[in-house]
C-alpha cells in the first residue's frame, strides 16, 4: 500500500510540475526516488518526502534516516537533493527535534555534498562546495517564517541543488534504549519569485588578547560595507565564557545606530532588531566585545578551545534579488579612532542569573551525584577540549521574522547605580594595550603535539560555513630525465618551529617581505609604522597617503639567522608602503613599492639606488609604468630581471639588467576557472635556474604558475586543495625543494593557513607546517636555504618565525679546535613577535587592530562576500584597492 501511495504521489508531482512548464519533470522526480533513503519505521512521515502545497509551492522533509549515535558530542550529517531544477525559494522552516536528543540542527545549501552515504560523520565536511546556513535550531525553538517577501535561493542557475542537514547530538544519555533518531526540519519551498534574498554577515576578532586579570578588554570591528543596501531584521552574539557584552551598530556620519547588544552568557539565539536598520554602501559596520581577564591566570587569545575565547557579531539581513549577496564577512578594525565615540551602553555588562549559565555552557555536563575524581577529569577535559562546531558558530535557534513571541532580552536595562559604578570603574582602567605575546619558553614546548592537534581541529570545524572549494592538482608529468635526481624527495623529514630561535623580543611593522643574502643573512623588508588600509589609495590606485611622508626608520634589517643579532639596517626615508624583496647572487637588494609603484635596485650598504624602474607615485600599465608591483627575481646567469605586475596589473614584465623592456605575458583571470597564463594577484616569484623556468604565487587563484624563463611559456599548474583559496608566497631551494604559504581560510572553510614543502619535479605536498609560538594570520612571504631551514614573515601577526627540518633540529656537532659544543634541541619555532617597535615613534598609536581592511593587497578581508573578497586585497575592488599584503 505505501508502494502505491508513492507512486501516486510521484505521478501528481509530475502532472503538477508539467502543468507548470518545468523541464524535464519525469527525470527530475526519478533522480529524487532514486535516491530517497531507506529510513526507519520509527520516522514518521518520511515516506512522504515531497508534498505538494499547491501549484508553485511544495513541502520538502529532512530527515536523519534513523540513527543512533554512540558517543556525545556526535556531529552528523545527511544530504538530500533538490527535487527540482529550477530555481526555488525556501521561505519556511518546521523544525522536528527536541532538545532532550539534539544540541542543534544546520541546514546547508550547496551543489556537492562531501559524501553520498545515507548519513556521515560531519568531521568529513559538509559540503565539497561553497555552502551557505540557510537555517539552524537550537533548544526547543519554534517554527521560523522569515518576514513576508524574504526567502532563501535555492536550484537554477546560481542556487545550491543540494541540502545538507547537520545534527550535533550533544549528550546521548538519552539514547540508552538505543532508539533511532530520525530529527530534521521540513522546507516551505515556493516557485514564486521572491523580491528579497536573505543572507548573513559575520563580524569577527581574529587576534584579541585578554591579558589575565585585566578587569576590562575590548575586542572591536569595523568594516566599510561597500555593496548594495542591505536590510537588517536579525542579531546574534557570540563568546565564549569571559565576554561580558556584545554590541553591533552602523555607523553614518558620525552617528551610531544600534543594531543589537546582547550578553553572550544568555542564550545564544538569533534575536529581532528591534528598529529595522538598513546599511547602505560606504555606511561603516562596527562591534564591540567586552571581556574580563578576571580569575585567569594565563593570557587568552582567540581559539577553538574551552579555555580560549571568540568575538562574533552574526547579522542576518535581505536584499534587493538583483544585487543579492548570501554571505558577508568582516574581520579587521578598518577605524580603531572611531571607538572612542561608541556609545557608552556598549561598555556596560548586562547581568546574567546564574541559572541560565548552565544552558549556555557546556553540552553534557552532569553536576549532582558527581565524584571530585570525575569533577578533575571533566575540568581536563574542558581544558583541553576544542569546541564543538555548535559552541564555534552557535547556531540560530531562531532564524527570526516578524514574530511576536521572541523573548527581547537585549531590552534589558541595568539599574543607574550598577551602570554609573560600572562606568566609574572601567574610568581608570587602560583599556587599550598592546597585545604583543610573550610566551615563555616552557609552557607550549611541553605541549607541542596537543598545540597542533588543536589548531588543525580548529580549522576542521570551521568548515560549516563556507567548506573550501573542491580543487583539483593539475601538473604536467616531467619528461624522462627530468628531476630524476630528486627523485627520493618523498616525506623522509619534517619542518618544524626552532623554539630556540631568540628572535621573539624583535619589534617590526607590517613584515611584507623576506629573503637570504649570500652570506645566508636573514633580511627583513618591513612597513615602519606605515600601513595599507583602505585609505591607502583612491579607486584608481593613487597613494592618497603622501602627507605622511616616507618612512622614517629602517625598512630593511640585516639579522644573524642563528641568534637573531642586527648585523645591519638601512632604507630609512625611502618607502612608502613596502612589499616584495630578493637579493641577486652579488648581494643587490630588489625591493618594490606599492605605493610609489616602483621597483629598486640597492646596495647592501649604498645609501642610494642603484636603479629605479617605473615613476613614482604614478600607476600605469604601459612599458615604463607598473601598477602595485609585488616581487622581483633576477636570474642568476643572465642578470634578467623579472617583475610581478601586481593588484591591478595581471602580468610578469621582464627588463634586461641594465632596466631594458624585454617582454612580458599575463592576462586578467576571465569569468570561470583561471586558465593558464591568467593571474589573479600575481604576489610572489621563485626563480628556478636548474630548470630553466620562472613560478608564480598567483595569490587569489590559489595556484602556482611556472613559465620558461626564455619565452614566458606555460609550463605547468601546481593546486592543491590544501591550499585554499589564496596562495601568498613560494620560494625555491636548489636540491628540487618547493616552498610555499597559503592564506587565511575564510570563515567555514577547512583548510588551514600554514606552510607547505613540496618536490618540484612532481608537485606533491611532502609536509605542512606551522607555528607553535603564536598563530599565522597572513603569511606573506618565505625563503629557504639549502640546509631546509626556512622563514616566514606575517603581515597581520607583525612575526618572522624559524622553522627548520627535525634532522637538523636534533644535531649536535662538536668543534674539536674550539671545543664549541652546538645543540638544537627544541622542536618548536622561533617567532619574532612585532607588536611594539614602533610604540613610542611620534604620532604611532596600536590601538584595537591594526590590520589592514582591505586586503587583496596587505589590508585585511573587507565585508565583502566571502566569494571575492581577499585578505588583502585581491582584486580591483569596487571602488577600492585590492587588499595589500
Amino acid at each position: 500500500m505505501a508502494g502505491l501511495v508513492n507512486n501516486l504521489l510521484i505521478l501528481f508531482l509530475v502532472f503538477q510540475n508539467i502543468c507548470l512548464g518545468f523541464r524535464s519533470p519525469l527525470s527530475v522526480f526519478k533522480r529524487y526516488k532514486d535516491t530517497t533513503r531507506s529510513l526507519s519505521s520509527e520516522c514518521l512521515g518520511s515516506d512522504r518526502p515531497v508534498i505538494s502545497l499547491g501549484l508553485s509551492d511544495f513541502a520538502l522533509d529532512i530527515r536523519m534516516p534513523g540513527v543512533t549515535p554512540k558517543q556525545s558530542d556526535t556531529y552528523l550529517c545527511m544530504s538530500v537533493p533538490l527535487p527540482v531544477d529550477d530555481e526555488a525559494y525556501v521561505v519556511d522552516f518546521k523544525p522536528h527535534a527536541s532538545m532532550d536528543t539534539v544540541h542543534h540542527m544546520l541546514l546547508f545549501g550547496c551543489n556537492e555534498p562531501s559524501s553520498t552515504e545515507n548519513y556521515w560523520d560531519c568531521d568529513e565536511g559538509t559540503c565539497k562546495d561553497k555552502s551557505n546556513i540557510l537555517y539552524a535550531w537550537a533548544r526547543n525553538a519554534p517554527p521560523t517564517r522569515l518576514p513576508k517577501g524574504v526567502g532563501f535561493r535555492v536550484g537554477g542557475e546560481t542556487g545550491g541543488r543540494f541540502f545538507v542537514l547537520q545534527v550535533h547530538y550533544g549528550d546521548i544519555s538519552a539514547f540508552r534504549d538505543k532508539h533511532k533518531d530520525c530529527s530534521g526540519v521540513t522546507l516551505h519551498l515556493t516557485h514564486q519569485k521572491q523580491p528579497l534574498i536573505a543572507g548573513m554577515y559575520l563580524m569577527m576578532s581574529v587576534n584579541t588578547v585578554i591579558p589575565p586579570g585585566e578587569k576590562v578588554v575590548d575586542a572591536d570591528i569595523a568594516c566599510h560595507y561597500k555593496r548594495f543596501p542591505m536590510h537588517l531584521f536579525a542579531y546574534r552574539v557570540h563568546t565564549h565564557r569571559l565576554g561580558k557584552v556584545v554590541s553591533g551598530y552602523r555607523v553614518r556620519n558620525g552617528q551610531w545606530t544600534l543594531i543589537g547588544r546582547q550578553s553572550p552568557q544568555l542564550p545564544q539565539a538569533f534575536y529581532p532588531v528591534e528598529h529595522p536598520v538598513d546599511v547602505n554602501y560606504d555606511d561603516v559596520l562596527a562591534a564591540r566585545c567586552v571581556f574580563s581577564g578576571e580569575g585567569r591566570t594565563t593570557e587568552t587569545r582567540i581559539g577553538g578551545t574551552a579555555n580560549d575565547e571568540m568575538c562574533n557579531f552574526y547579522i542576518m539581513y535581505y536584499m534587493e534579488a538583483k544585487h543579492a549577496v548570501s554571505y558577508m564577512t568582516c574581520t579587521q578594525n578598518a577605524n580603531p579612532e572611531m571607538f572612542r565615540n561608541i556609545p557608552q551602553e556598549a561598555n556596560i555588562p548586562i547581568p546574567v542569573k546564574s541559572d541560565m549559565l548552565k544552558v549556555t555552557h557546556g553540552h553534557h555536563e552532569e553536576i549532582k551525584g558527581t565524584d571530585k575524581s570525575s569533577l578533575l577529569q571533566q575540568a581536563k577535559k574542558e581544558e583541553e577540549e576544542v569546541l564543538d562546531q555548535g559552541d564555534f558558530y552557535s547556531l540560530l535557534s531562531k532564524l527570526l521574522g516578524e514574530r511576536e513571541d521572541v523573548v527581547h532580552v537585549h531590552k534589558h536595562n541595568p539599574t543607574e547605580k550598577a551602570e554609573s559604578d560600572f562606568v566609574a570603574e572601567i574610568a581608570n582602567v587602560v583599556q587599550k594595550k598592546d597585545l604583543a605575546r610573550q610566551i615563555t619558553n616552557h609552557d607550549e614546548r611541553d605541549n607541542t603535539i596537543l598545540v597542533r592537534d588543536r589548531i588543525h581541529k580548529f580549522h576542521r570545524l570551521e568548515s560549516t560555513l563556507r567548506p573550501p572549494e573542491n580543487r583539483h592538482f593539475s601538473l604536467r608529468q616531467p619528461k624522462h630525465g627530468e628531476g630524476s635526481w630528486e627523485k627520493g624527495h618523498t616525506g623522509d623529514f619534517h619542518i618544524e618551529e626552532a623554539v630556540e630561535w631568540p628572535g621573539v623580543d624583535l619589534k617590526l611593522g607590517q613584515v611584507s617581505g623576506l629573503a637570504l643574502d649570500p652570506e645566508n643573512n636573514l633580511v627583513i623588508f618591513h612597513r615602519g609604522d606605515h600601513v595599507w588600509d583602505e585609505n591607502s589609495f583612491d579607486s584608481k590606485f593613487v597613494y592618497q597617503q603622501r602627507g605622511l611622508g616616507p618612512i622614517e626608520q629602517n625598512t630593511i634589517l640585516v639579522l644573524n639567522p642563528s641568534n637573531a643579532k642586527l648585523l645591519h639596517s638601512m632604507g630609512r626615508s625611502l618607502f612608502y608602503l613596502p612589499h616584495g624583496l630578493s637579493i641577486d647572487k652579488n648581494g643587490n637588494y630588489w625591493v618594490t613599492d606599492v605605493a610609489l609603484h616602483q621597483v629598486f635596485k640597492l646596495g647592501a650598504h649604498d645609501k642610494e639606488p642603484l636603479l629605479i624602474l617605473g615613476v613614482a607615485l604614478q600607476p600605469g600599465s604601459d612599458r615604463n609604468h607598473f601598477c602595485q608591483p609585488t616581487d622581483v627575481a633576477v636570474d642568476p646567469i643572465t642578470g634578467s630581471i623579472y617583475i610581478s605586475d601586481g593588484y591591478c596589473n595581471s602580468r610578469v614584465i621582464q627588463f634586461t639588467p641594465k632596466g631594458l623592456y624585454v617582454m612580458q605575458w599575463g592576462e586578467e583571470t576571465s569569468l570561470g576557472r583561471a586558465r593558464p597564463g591568467q593571474f589573479h594577484i600575481p604576489h610572489s616569484l621563485a626563480l628556478i635556474p636548474d630548470f630553466s623556468q620562472l613560478c608564480v604565487a598567483d595569490r587569489e587563484n590559489g595556484r602556482i604558475q611556472c613559465f620558461k624563463l626564455e619565452t614566458g611559456e606555460f609550463i605547468r599548474e601546481i593546486k592543491h586543495k590544501s591550499f585554499g583559496r589564496e596562495l601568498f608566497a613560494v620560494s625555491y631551494v636548489p636540491g628540487g625543494f618547493l616552498f610555499a604559504v597559503n592564506g587565511m581560510p575564510y570563515p567555514g572553510e577547512a583548510e588551514p593557513v600554514q606552510g607547505f614543502v613540496m618536490n618540484f619535479s612532481t608537485g606533491e605536498i611532502i609536509d605542512t607546517f606551522i607555528p607553535l609560538r603564536k598563530n599565522f594570520e597572513m603569511p606573506h612571504d618565505v625563503v629557504a636555504s639549502e640546509d631546509k631551514t626556512v622563514f616566514v614573515g606575517d603581515v597581520h601577526a607583525r612575526a618572522v618565525w624559524k622553522f627548520a627540518s627535525i634532522e637538523k633540529m636534533e644535531h649536535r656537532s662538536v668543534k674539536k679546535a674550539g671545543i664549541e659544543v652546538q645543540e638544537i634541541k627544541g622542536k618548536g619555532g622561533g617567532g619574532l613577535n612585532l607588536g611594539n617597535f614602533f610604540a613610542s615613534h611620534k604620532g604611532y598609536s596600536r590601538k584595537g587592530f591594526d590590520r589592514l581592511s582591505t586586503e587583496g593587497s596587505d589590508q585585511e578581508k573587507d565585508e565583502d562576500d566571502g566569494t571575492d573578497s581577499e585578505e588583502e586585497c585581491s582584486a580591483p575592488p569596487p571602488p577600492s584597492a585590492p587588499s595589500s599584503s
